[in-house]
């Protein structure tokens, strides 16, 4: 890749890779949306909504940061869907210039635990304590930064949330100087190098995860059968696909309207992602066992 000239006066300019790592749920893909200005990585309130790296490109007059937003760490290997997950975690480590390990303020467990047995040896951590807001006895944070401090060195610990956006601008100041000198890798308007394309099919999963039931969500994958573009306007045509026809029918809902409403929202935010209409068909399909299947895996782009 060829490096692209920073702003004319940026002597000392910094540009590199920082991956976003942590357990399930504990704010990553909220963090990077934040970073970056928009929202590239879905969210819901269920854990494991993230299945794939996501990059977030936050470009600044003395530093081009390329964030990449892993999967949460599964504890678990009961499918092929998970060990992808974790193999995406464990890429995400790799040839990193510096690692943002996101923990929850005040809720340290052993999914953490095995998390820090993760994190590489010879790359600056910065230590993220999220969802600060959240905790009303502030005076609770100072022990649990200091029981954090104990797991291993860390190049800064600062308390964030970010959901609020509180001190996450501190938060990219201390990566900054992590990274090695460099030119920019990218154009200072571009925020992501991920597809339009993967976008949508994202935009759309994450409807699944907020409007359907607890469990339904995690056996469901979107694949994008069919994405094109005549000047403004994008027609895209997207497949669900669950495990069992019961699913199928409680993803379509009484007269389609279930998945009207799903499809309705996902085309929304598309357009506001875009800028641009956007024509969107949605179908349901069963596919049996495609958590558990490495080429249906392979299909959805799982690595």
């Amino acid at each position: 890749m060829n490096s692209l000239p920073a702003p004319d006066g940026a002597e000392a300019h910094r540009a590199g890779h920082v991956a976003i790592v942590g357990r399930p749920n504990v704010g990553k893909s909220t963090l990077i949306n934040r970073l970056v200005g928009c929202k590239l990585s879905i969210t819901s309130s269920k854990p494991q909504t993230t299945r794939q790296r996501i990059t977030g490109i936050v470009t600044r007059p003395d530093a081009q940061i390329v964030f990449v937003d892993t999967p949460g760490y599964q504890t678990g290997h009961r499918s092929a869907l998970n060990r992808a997950m974790n193999r995406s975690v464990a890429a995400g480590l790799q040839e990193m210039d510096a690692v943002v390990w996101v923990v929850e303020a005040l809720n340290y467990d052993e999914r953490d635990r095995t998390m820090a047995r993760l994190l590489p040896r010879g790359v600056p951590v910065v230590l993220a304590i999220n969802k600060t807001d959240r905790v009303r006895d502030k005076a609770l944070l100072l022990p649990f930064i200091q029981r954090l401090a104990a797991v291993r060195e860390f190049a800064a610990v600062i308390p964030i949330s970010a959901a609020k956006g509180t001190q996450v601008g501190e938060l990219l100041d201390a990566l900054v100087p992590l990274l090695p000198p460099g030119l920019r890798l990218y154009d200072g308007d571009e925020i992501t190098t991920a597809s339009e394309r993967f976008l949508a099919a994202e935009l759309l999963r994450e409807k699944l995860f907020r409007m359907l039931g607890e469990e339904l969500p995690y056996a469901t994958a979107v694949d994008v059968e069919h994405f094109s573009q005549s000047g403004n306007v994008r027609h895209i045509r997207a497949v669900v696909l669950v495990d069992k026809e019961g699913q199928k029918t409680i993803v379509i809902g009484k007269k389609g309207g279930k998945l009207k409403a799903i499809a309705t929202r996902a085309r929304l935010d598309m357009e506001r992602l875009f800028g641009g209409r956007v024509f969107l068909e949605v179908w349901v399909r069963v596919r049996r066992g495609w958590a558990d299947s490495e080429a249906a895996l392979k299909h959805l782009g799982f690595e």
